[in-house]
């Protein structure tokens, strides 16, 4: 956050007007920071929503370009960003939403080199990525540092949420032991509706949100799943 501007709580009314937020949760939230790894679908719900909802400072990590293909679901973008700098068109849209947000461009992603020096700086980390292998690195870096992260993921219709490292001290190893033969697996493209990383990506939005203000009874060590074509939803414990 922009400690030199002004902050009008007037913006978050109808936030503040719940009584499990309040002033004091908005303050809470005004002064933390976030890092979302991926902006793409995910990514750019989640972005939106931790833009909107007041967070300080919020980290956009991700190296790709915005591609036509996008744009069926990654709604931070349009036709005229096509071949630029994800981080780059993410802050700009983002940054005409929220003057008073800070952003931090990471333009090379989340690596095993810079991960632990980014992740350091940040309260909560959201993962709106696409592969095992990040997902475990965000697991591993967060187990070190002591932070919790929200993990998402989309495929086809079919979405699932958790809260990971919070309380309870659940891990990503410990809902997916397999590590070696998943990150093994050949990362392909697989298809999905446009609706569902909106509504997962709205789901870790408020998962941190959760989070960050302090109510609510967050997904700790709880995987949420939700199938789209059916409606069809199912939480289990980890």
């Amino acid at each position: 956050m922009n400690t030199n501007q002004h902050i009008d709580l007037r913006r978050y009314s109808r936030q503040t007007m719940l009584a499990e937020i309040g002033e004091e949760g908005q303050r809470r939230l005004l002064a933390s920071s976030v890092l979302i790894v991926g902006l793409g679908g995910l990514g750019a719900a989640v972005a939106t929503y931790l833009t909107g909802a007041g967070v300080g400072r919020i980290g956009l990590c991700d190296p790709d370009r915005v591609s036509l293909s996008n744009l069926q679901r990654q709604v931070l973008y349009t036709e005229q960003q096509i071949g630029m700098p994800k981080v780059e068109e993410a802050a700009r849209r983002l940054g005409s939403q929220s003057s008073s947000t800070r952003f931090d461009l990471h333009p090379d992603g989340l690596t095993e080199e810079n991960g632990e020096t980014l992740a350091a700086g940040y309260d909560l980390l959201v993962d709106c990525t696409d592969n095992f292998a990040t997902r475990y690195l965000i697991d591993d870096i967060c187990h070190r540092l002591g932070k919790p992260w929200v993990y998402g993921s989309i495929g086809e219709f079919r979405g699932q949420v958790a809260v990971m490292n919070h309380l309870n001290g659940r891990r990503y190893a410990d809902l997916y032991p397999d590590r070696e033969a998943l990150c093994a697996l050949p990362h392909k493209t697989a298809g999905v509706i446009g609706a569902v990383p909106g509504v997962i990506g709205a789901m870790e939005a408020s998962e941190a949100l959760k989070l960050l203000a302090g109510f609510g009874n967050p997904l700790d060590g709880k995987l949420f799943s939700i199938d789209l074509l059916t409606l069809s939803t199912l939480i289990i414990e980890f």
